[in-house]
């Protein structure tokens, strides 16, 4: 059989691959999968060509073969621009932010791209240095966002955690409860409190950290537990509404690559100092990052713990972080960041791309089962669309009584996804990378969801005319008076089917066209790896 030359080139580096493979038995069984998909090679340069950790001969010279002409993720020392996993596009005017084209993409790349990445690896400051074998280390970012520590000690045996409703208090420790032994910067370690807050950094909760006269880990008779997997300490967002737990999510995904390292044979640790409960409508996506449960903090109540290695992963409110309130300089969009994390999810929670037709357009409408921002005409639109005989009409209403694992497959196969103003529309981080975002209406909440749009690289669409809208009435927010989230609308079925048109002709130019060779229908079957 005949292969293209992309084809070729994929069995080459397969084949490569796999002979690595074969070389390197340390690697975890169930992470083999991912560290050689197309997604992952990035990861595999990345995390032992740069660490030097390839030390066979025959291995060292192949991997220096590999790494002049195979991609990589850009923030690693020797990645050439031109082998970079994806750049930002920017076809549109900065509004002042940058002078000239050049600073304006690299001010993307640099703050919602993997440029950030890089901007977190050259911060790294040594807060707690080893001075000998056994000891322990913390190192941080800057504003202590990031740190990471080993043979880390924390004495939870006054924490009272079973009787707190505070989620993230500041006195679980003092000094001589959490630290390590190493060679303590006092100075530094007081002077990262800029940016300190509950969803911000570190800071109050390792503010104690305390130079001590023991080896923790090694000195096991001061630990009632001892724990040898790495563990990810997280702060998390409100895990019951999408757009702030995948500030989350994003986040864990962004310190993995700060880390370097993408096991799922790792422990989750929430870092919640209260007894309360954490609703979690979206736990599913923890497989995508571990293959163990979620642990609390207060699992560890009363106890005196010591941790082999131990990451504070990035918050989901850090200040000009992914991407809950960043400032996105304007004119730019297509973070390769977070097509990658769109990937990774979709790649380890298996969710099914399934085949296509060309000439057909799939259609996705978000309905709402809230008091506020519905659509009073939905069944009128819905109507509409059906008459036009190449879409494809699906209403849905992404509940908890739908498992998320559908509600991903149904937007991952969606090429143009509606709906309102709500999170709901963070689904569009799963669309088709060549899909489109239509938020029918922004209720004056204008960058919101555009500038996620941007950072996923979907087409963004909203109603452009006010006079084509019917509100209902003035809204009515339970403090604020008058506001326009708190209503609902009717929408122009002709200036509505104007902008699905719009929103079709953007698939038509930008979707990949059905692969023959895979699929006997002639319809393409490949995931979005």
């Amino acid at each position: 059989m005949a292969y293209s030359r992309p084809t070729q080139q994929r069995l080459t580096w397969l084949i490569a691959s796999l002979t690595l493979l074969q070389m390197m038995t340390w690697i975890d069984a169930d992470d083999e999968l991912d560290r050689y998909s197309d997604l992952h090679q990035h990861y595999f340069q990345m995390s032992h060509l740069e660490r030097q950790e390839c030390n066979h001969t025959t291995c060292s010279s192949m991997y220096k073969k590999l790494s002049k002409k195979q991609p990589c993720w850009g923030y690693e020392k020797h990645c050439r621009k031109k082998n970079y996993y994806s750049y930002p596009i920017c076809p549109e005017d900065s509004r002042g932010w940058e002078h000239t084209k050049d600073k304006q993409l690299d001010k993307f790349w640099r703050s919602a791209d993997f440029g950030m990445i890089r901007e977190f690896r050259d911060e790294f400051t040594d807060l707690c240095k080893a001075n000998q074998d056994g000891d322990s280390t913390l190192t941080c970012n800057q504003h202590m966002r990031y740190c990471r520590a080993t043979n880390l000690y924390m004495n939870l045996k006054n924490s009272q955690m079973t009787n707190s409703r505070e989620r993230f208090r500041t006195d679980v420790f003092k000094e001589g409860e959490i630290g390590g032994h190493c060679q303590l910067d006092s100075q530094r370690l007081r002077s990262s409190d800029k940016q300190k807050g509950e969803l911000q950094s570190w800071y109050s909760e390792l503010r104690p950290f305390t130079s001590l006269n023991f080896k923790p880990v090694i000195d096991r008779h001061h630990c009632d537990v001892v724990v040898d997997r790495p563990t990810y300490f997280m702060k998390l967002d409100a895990g019951i509404n999408m757009f702030h737990h995948f500030c989350d999510f994003v986040n864990l995904y962004v310190t993995q690559h700060v880390n370097g390292s993408f096991t799922t044979d790792i422990d989750i640790v929430m870092w919640d100092t209260s007894h309360m409960n954490y609703g979690d409508f979206f736990t599913l996506t923890w497989k995508a990052f571990t293959r163990h449960p979620v642990k609390r903090l207060s699992d560890y109540d009363n106890k005196r713990v010591c941790f082999k290695d131990a990451i504070f992963t990035l918050p989901p409110r850090m200040f000009y972080g992914l991407y809950y309130n960043m400032p996105l300089i304007p004119g730019c969009y297509n973070s390769g960041l977070m097509k990658a994390f769109s990937e990774h999810v979709v790649h380890r929670l298996n969710v099914t791309s399934k085949p296509y037709d060309p000439n057909r357009y799939r259609i996705t409408l978000l309905s709402r089962s809230t008091k506020y921002r519905r659509i009073l005409n939905e069944d009128k639109l819905i109507g509409a669309l059906k008459t036009i005989w190449n879409y494809d009409v699906t209403r849905v209403d992404y509940t908890y009584q739908m498992p998320f694992e559908k509600q991903l497959e149904i937007t991952h196969n969606s090429d143009i996804f509606i709906g309102m103003h709500g999170s709901g529309l963070t689904h569009m981080l799963f669309q088709p990378h060549w899909g489109v975002a239509f938020e029918i209406y922004n209720c004056e909440d204008e960058g919101c969801y555009h500038d996620l749009a941007r950072l996923r690289g979907v087409k963004y669409l909203t109603w452009e005319k006010r006079k084509y809208l019917t509100q209902e009435d003035e809204g009515h927010h339970p403090t604020l008076g008058a506001h326009a989230k708190f209503t609902n609308y009717a929408f122009n079925i002709r200036e509505f089917l104007r902008l699905i048109e719009k929103g079709v002709k953007h698939v038509a130019a930008h979707r990949r066209k059905p692969n023959i060779n895979n699929s006997g229908d002639g319809t393409s079957v490949k995931t979005e790896l």
